[in-house]
């Protein structure tokens, strides 16, 4: 996926923040500045010099790379308290996998679906943002998976009835009817988009998609009734059931599931393949592990970690 700043999106991660009491680390806040905090896990990962030496000359000239990402994704990257830092679980995973390859980040918050343009134009050194891997991008970018995530969608805690007297509650596999909230660009927005034509295919009525720039956005209309359900990537489906005080609750199963990929330039495979031999590093340790664990996501682990890896669509 998916898959991204009002003042309400800010205020509601920042209470997320502090409900699980993480702070970020290293170079993340989003004026460019350096911040001298560090999380446990990433300060306990020390470069591996022989894995350092498989980096590009020219990306390791850099030491520092900027890396584009959606910060509005919560748990996966999304700000902290202080409105200007960047954390999360990509945010860990990426900074652990690039201390071990003697690189530092530096993360840049961007609207979600200019990401991957920033990175073809070189504006990004990398794209980082829950990026669920697909043949369109693949023919675009080059990939590399790190987690695996499928579309996971929420209603109000209890799912009372929600459209008219008499009908079922919101049901998945029956969503004809429904007004539904999502985040702009994400592998939902198709998802949804497909499953209306299929209802007024049927002569039923189609899915009415509320979509929102930003997923904290999404929630919020969620837990205000503005729609009957949403759908996201399980990960911030499931930390928004979490983080709204019970107020809602996942509904169906978890389907589609794909792996979560960091973007390069389409002709960086070198460096592609630096990253899964990091990668398979912050695995053997246990670091990967625990970032998963820290942040409730261990369902979401892999040890597939490949360049440009064969997915069904």
């Amino acid at each position: 996926m998916a898959i991204v700043h009002s003042r309400t999106r800010v205020a509601l991660v920042g209470a997320i923040a502090v409900s699980f009491g993480l702070t970020a680390c290293g170079s993340d806040s989003l004026g460019g500045s350096s911040s001298s905090s560090s999380s446990t896990t990433s300060a306990s990962v020390s470069a591996d010099t022989k894995l350092a030496d498989m980096v590009p000359a020219a990306i390791k000239s850099k030491g520092t790379l900027t890396i584009g990402t959606d910060a509005s994704y919560a748990p996966n990257e999304f700000l902290a308290a202080d409105g200007k830092t960047v954390q999360g679980l990509d945010i860990d995973l990426t900074k652990a996998v690039l201390a071990k390859l003697g690189l530092k980040a530096n993360f840049q918050n961007a609207s979600f679906g200019t990401i991957q343009n920033g990175v073809q134009s070189g504006k990004y050194d990398m794209g980082v943002s829950s990026f669920t891997i697909n043949k369109t991008r693949l023919q675009q970018v080059t990939m590399v998976s790190y987690f695996s995530a499928g579309t996971q969608w929420a209603t109000k805690k209890g799912n009372p009835p929600q459209r008219a007297v008499g009908e079922d509650k919101v049901d998945v596999n029956n969503p004809c009817g429904l007004t539904v909230g999502v985040q702009k660009d994400t592998v939902q927005v198709d998802d949804l988009t497909a499953r209306s034509k299929k209802c007024t295919d049927e002569g039923k009525p189609g899915i009415t998609q509320v979509v929102e720039q930003d997923q904290s956005k999404v929630t919020a209309d969620l837990v205000s009734g503005k729609v009957k359900a949403m759908a996201a990537d399980s990960p911030v489906t499931l930390y928004a059931v979490k983080t709204t005080n019970g107020a809602v609750e996942t509904v169906g199963d978890i389907y589609d599931s794909a792996p979560y990929g960091l973007v390069l330039k389409k002709d960086q495979t070198d460096f592609g393949k630096a990253l899964v031999e990091g990668l398979k590093a912050i695995k053997a340790d246990g670091s990967y592990d625990t970032i998963l664990k820290n942040w409730n996501n261990s369902s979401g682990a892999t040890s597939s970690f490949e360049v440009n890896p064969s997915v069904a669509s």
